[in-house]
């Protein structure tokens, strides 16, 4: 039996395809509908409160009966700077004002780590979904057991050969190989290290050959003939989430889905500008302006995204969407418009005779 075979035969899906979780833009009806589907598909809750994510599970279950992913952010809490806060504000602080507005006073963690969320730990163990995911980091060894004993199967984000040895030390069941190409945040563990930069199938092959945990494929990947290079090159999987974007079954909004229809869907930048953290997006006014030369380095994640929200909010107040958090991988050019089922046949028809063998009955 191959990997892939025994890795969706282990989830209780039919074909390696799993969709991004995407906070913010994954809901209950996309994932619901990529498992319906046949694929796993997945929550982002990093940006929501315990009881937040427990309606969302709660939501999807009604609509599906099948495996679904609950993705959590394990960023380590960056320490309040003050100093470095206020030169970024007042740097944003033209923007604010083009749209009658004043910056904030101070920025707050808005966004709490799941390393310090005992609220949504015990929830994810009250709830038990059949996969929790890990971005930015891995929880301590002690709670990803935990997991284990309520039945739950694991995976976390690496983006390179250290990170993916600490995920498999800490007994995580299987490892999504990031590459550059990916949309949304890095994954990486220390924002501050250097980023080797590696490409998805690098990546993949280096981890393949290096740990004994199945690897799922992540970054770039938009239709069934990347999935089939992923699963040559050793994957058990493949992610995709700008891919999934375009689905009516998205949060993804009027502006968002317009841009990624756009010319502008071919321009897309790494960058801490909006967040804090290393993210690829399109390319938008803040981007642009937080890059330009002379700007102090953002406030840290994700105080940075604080200011950028409250900018947004003010720019959307007369009608300005440059400033929204439009995240896309270098694949966005390729994306799709169409239901999330659709999209999932449509992938498995590309994939060929290898997703008709890979296929659980």
């Amino acid at each position: 039996m191959s990997t892939s075979q025994t890795f969706i035969q282990t989830l209780g899906i039919r074909y390696p395809i799993i969709q991004a979780p995407m906070a913010g833009t994954s809901t209950p009806e996309l994932a619901a509908a990529l498992t319906n589907a046949g694929g796993l598909g997945s929550l982002g809750i990093g940006a929501n409160t315990a009881e937040q994510a427990r309606k969302s599970i709660e939501a999807t279950r009604a609509l599906t009966a099948g495996p679904f992913n609950v993705n959590v952010f394990c960023h380590q809490p960056a320490a309040y700077d003050a100093e470095r806060d206020a030169a970024w504000l007042r740097h944003l602080e033209p923007l604010f004002t083009e749209f009658n507005s004043t910056p904030p006073g101070e920025l707050h963690e808005i966004y709490k780590s799941f390393l310090q969320d005992d609220a949504v730990f015990d929830m994810l163990l009250e709830q038990r979904p059949a996969v929790v995911s890990f971005h930015f980091g891995v929880p301590a060894a002690e709670r990803v057991e935990a997991l284990r004993r309520a039945g739950i199967y694991t995976m976390a984000s690496a983006t390179n050969l250290q990170e993916a040895t600490i995920i498999e030390e800490r007994g995580v069941d299987a490892i999504v190989a990031q590459g550059i190409e990916a949309g949304g945040h890095r994954g990486m563990f220390d924002p501050e290290a250097t980023d080797e930069r590696l490409s998805t199938l690098v990546l993949v092959r280096l981890l393949v050959g290096h740990t004994r945990l199945p690897v799922i494929a992540a970054g770039g990947i938009m239709d069934g003939h990347s999935i089939r290079a992923a699963l040559s090159a050793g994957a058990a999987a493949a992610q995709l989430g700008t891919a999934f974007i375009l689905c009516p079954e998205s949060a993804a909004s009027t502006s968002y889905r317009a841009h990624l229809k756009s010319p502008r869907a071919a321009h897309t930048r790494l960058t801490a500008t909006i967040s804090g953290r290393p993210a690829r997006g399109m390319v938008n006014r803040l981007i642009e302006h937080g890059e330009s030369a002379g700007s102090p380095p953002p406030s840290a994640y994700p105080y940075a995204y604080d200011a950028a929200k409250q900018l947004h909010a003010a720019a959307s107040r007369l009608k300005n969407m440059e400033f929204a958090a439009e995240w896309a991988g270098q694949g966005a050019p390729l994306a799709r418009e169409m239901p999330a089922a659709e999209l999932v046949s449509t992938l498995v028809q590309e994939l060929g005779t290898e997703g008709s063998n890979l296929a659980r009955p």
